[in-house]
């Protein structure tokens, strides 16, 4: 390595006005590093051996990492790769401690799937695998978004999640509750990649809006757009639903960086605001 550079993001930058989506240096958020005035072409970037976001931001190259939500609170580095050097830029991750969410589900498959259930699942997984490792050159001009859904935020990004008292996953993205057959709307343009019927995610859709920035929609009742479809900012994909495993209608809406699946929240300007000053 040539340099070694040393970055302190542990306090949240507002950056509204700009491209780029809220930082916050915790497991589950999303770090925002400038790599240097845009003189050269974009560098390649790498966290933990997957390919990160690249864009122009103010006449700057910025890398726009997610970090996993079992990163543990400690020193990390990216590495740029550019044609004549390799440099690694650290940075800090803190602690957070998402709160516990004990749900109560009448399908008891649901929380214990039967053999012929986890056959199901195992089969559905390369599908959802090779959509969210896609990696496409799609130019990225904006990283704020706006929900795709109006409705009641019912349930946050990374609460550790209990079903019928059992431990499952952290909840990987957040929850809108809605009306069935409420439209289901892209917040920004790109191409979709996938879409089925899963056992956990019920009816969805997973849209790729370039360089590894992926966006999925579950428990749809309505899907109304087909892989390889271009899609805009507005465009119509679907209708919310109870399908999968749901206590009721809402849309569970994901977003991944490199391959890591983040809080959708920070996308959002008046929702990572509101975020932000809750984070210590």
């Amino acid at each position: 390595m040539n340099k070694m550079f040393y970055i302190l993001l542990l306090i949240p930058q507002l950056l509204w006005g700009a491209a780029l989506p809220q930082q916050l240096a915790v497991p589950g958020g999303i770090v925002n590093i400038e790599l240097g005035y845009i003189v050269n072409p974009a560098p390649q970037v790498f966290f933990q051996k997957k390919r990160v976001l690249v864009l122009e931001n103010d006449k700057k190259w910025y890398a726009v990492v997610g970090i996993p939500l079992t990163t543990k609170a400690g020193k990390y580095a990216i590495q740029v790769v550019s044609a004549k050097k390799s440099t690694d830029i650290y940075f800090k991750v803190a602690d957070k401690d998402y709160p516990a969410q004990y749900i109560t589900l009448k399908n008891k498959r649901m929380v214990n799937p039967n053999p012929d259930d986890i056959k199901r699942i195992t089969s559905e997984r390369p599908a959802i695998s090779k959509a969210l490792t896609t990696w496409s050159t799609q130019p990225i001009n904006n990283l704020l978004f706006k929900l795709p859904v109006d409705g009641r935020l019912s349930s946050p990004f990374g609460l550790k999640r209990f079903f019928n008292n059992q431990a499952k996953n952290p909840h990987s993205g957040l929850d809108i509750a809605a009306r069935t057959g409420a439209p289901i709307m892209a917040p920004a343009p790109g191409i979709v990649i996938n879409t089925g019927s899963y056992y956990y995610n019920g009816n969805t859709v997973f849209v790729d809006h370039g360089q590894g920035l992926i966006t999925g929609y579950f428990h749809m009742s309505k899907i109304l757009v087909r892989p390889g479809q271009l899609v805009d900012s507005g465009t119509k994909l679907g209708e919310v639903g109870a399908t999968g495993r749901v206590t009721g209608p809402h849309l569970h809406w994901n977003v991944y960086l490199n391959h890591t699946k983040v809080d959708p929240a920070l996308f959002v300007p008046e929702l990572a605001r509101q975020l932000t000053a809750q984070t210590p």
